[in-house]
């Protein structure tokens, strides 16, 4: 949604907001269903028995129809082999270990020449995100890797807890439904096409959230999703009546995304939400992606993508922390060969049945994405601050640091034609969201990375005591 339009949008009347949520609703639900999904999401029910030997050979022919239509019909991995092949590099496509880690940037820099050559990008869907790095990304899938996809959703990330997407469910999420500086209700929209309340995550204060909960009364929600930040701060800010009201809706799980959650915030949730609370790990590019299961191990998805753990040039061994390198195994009409997505991890030590019953491989835990919370002037949470960089800014990336209550710094490394709309956009987006607040931007070559080479988009110095003082 570009900057008119929703400015346009937000001049709405509350109801007519739900209106336009749920006509993109519509569209939304035309590529994510259809007459297979039931039958998609039974198979991927199904796969969860196989062995661990079941799975390599599923993956290793897979993989082989990825590489081969990558290294034949994809333009960049095309070049990239013709030119190797031209200064008498014969090493085999067919072999993974051959292929050259592909980099955020480079996907960044064209991604149109990640797309096959005999797609058509008008007819496939066009996903713009800027991932976990305030880089923005262009993706295009087929009708049938979004059905595949949610099918997978479906199965692993609903059926696990109980739930179906027909379901009345709420998400705590960055999207501006509401104007961040509104102070009256309603703080959501209902999305009647997808059965889903969304709420706005900028109006989670003291004042705003015993709406929020009468909202959730209102719409009768099932089960909830959101960044772990908000969900804890729906947790932290049910008081009285609020807490009394989240006890009596039944909620039957709190399903988290983009953040880890810590322990002190799953038992929070748990304890106010009187749910589950089930972690969940995946990301835009649907190379990998990771579903909690009741006996609390995180499974991946091996349909999704080929997993690579390593350290440098080097694979390390199950139960060892590395950067994790990704594969598509799913979207065969973009393949991303050898992805870094930005996260460290570990694979579990063994590929023993889990106590859950699944055979599916685990992770054993996610070190990455650890972005900090930043506050308002009002001392509300405000997450992860990645919908400011979906524009289409001319920049490689950026972090936000927040000095002190009232001041945020935004280090940002220039892309060609960066210039002072680019510069006021980031203003005005995380003014959007943290209303009053300064905004000092500073160009930098690189933003430096932590000792163990973590990237943090969002840092955070304010002192507890300075913001108990403001509460």
């Amino acid at each position: 949604m570009n900057s008119w339009t929703l400015r346009l949008y937000h001049r709405l009347p509350g109801p007519a907001r739900s209106i336009a949520a749920s006509l993109r609703g519509l569209y939304l639900r035309s590529w994510r269903y259809g007459p297979e999904t039931e039958r998609l999401v039974e198979e991927a029910r199904e796969r969860e028995d196989w062995s661990a030997e079941a799975w390599r050979s599923w993956q290793e022919t897979r993989l082989a129809h990825v590489l081969e239509r990558a290294a034949t019909r994809v333009p960049y991995y095309r070049d990239h082999w013709a030119e190797r092949r031209r200064k008498g590099d014969r090493a085999s496509w067919e072999t993974l270990e051959n292929w050259p880690v592909l980099e955020k940037e480079t996907l960044r820099d064209n991604p149109r020449a990640f797309v096959a050559d005999d797609c058509d990008v008008g007819s496939l869907f066009h996903e713009h995100t800027s991932g976990t790095s305030g880089t923005p990304l262009d993706l295009w899938w087929s009708r049938g890797t979004v059905r595949a996809w949610y099918a997978l959703v479906e199965a692993r990330w609903r059926r696990w807890y109980g739930v179906t997407r027909h379901d009345r469910w709420a998400i705590l999420g960055g999207q501006l439904v509401t104007p961040v500086e509104q102070k009256d209700p309603p703080f959501w929209v209902w999305n009647a096409a997808l059965n889903q309340l969304y709420v706005s995550s900028y109006h989670l204060a003291a004042e705003g959230l015993p709406h929020v909960v009468r909202a959730l009364e209102r719409y009768r929600i099932r089960y909830l999703l959101g960044y772990t930040s908000s969900l804890y701060a729906l947790a932290q800010g049910a008081q009285g009546a609020a807490a009394r009201a989240l006890d009596k809706l039944g909620l039957a799980v709190a399903v988290t995304n983009a953040e880890p959650v810590l322990d002190h915030q799953r038992e929070a949730i748990a304890r106010v939400c009187r749910c589950p609370v089930r972690e969940t790990y995946g990301m835009a590019e649907i190379v990998a992606a990771a579903g909690e299961c009741e006996a609390g191990r995180l499974h991946l998805w091996p349909e999704l993508g080929w997993l690579e753990v390593m350290e440098g040039a080097d694979h390390v061994r199950r139960g060892e922390v590395g950067e994790l390198i990704c594969t598509g195994l799913l979207n065969a009409d973009m393949p991303l060969i050898r992805y870094r997505v930005g996260d460290r991890g570990a694979l579990a030590g063994d590929e023993q049945p889990c106590g859950c019953g699944r055979r599916l491989p685990a992770l054993a835990h996610i070190e990455g994405r650890v972005d900090d919370v930043l506050y308002t002037s009002d001392g509300r949470p405000v997450g992860r601050l990645d919908p400011v960089f979906k524009a289409r800014l001319a920049i490689r990336e950026a972090q936000v640091i927040q000095e002190q209550i009232g001041v945020v710094r935004v280090r940002y490394v220039p892309a060609d034609g960066f210039g002072e709309a680019d510069a006021r956009a980031i203003i005005t987006g995380l003014r959007a969201r943290m209303g009053t607040v300064e905004v000092v931007l500073e160009e930098v070559s690189a933003i430096p990375r932590t000792q163990g080479g973590k990237f943090r988009a969002v840092v955070s110095n304010v002192r507890r005591s300075e913001l108990q003082v403001r509460r």
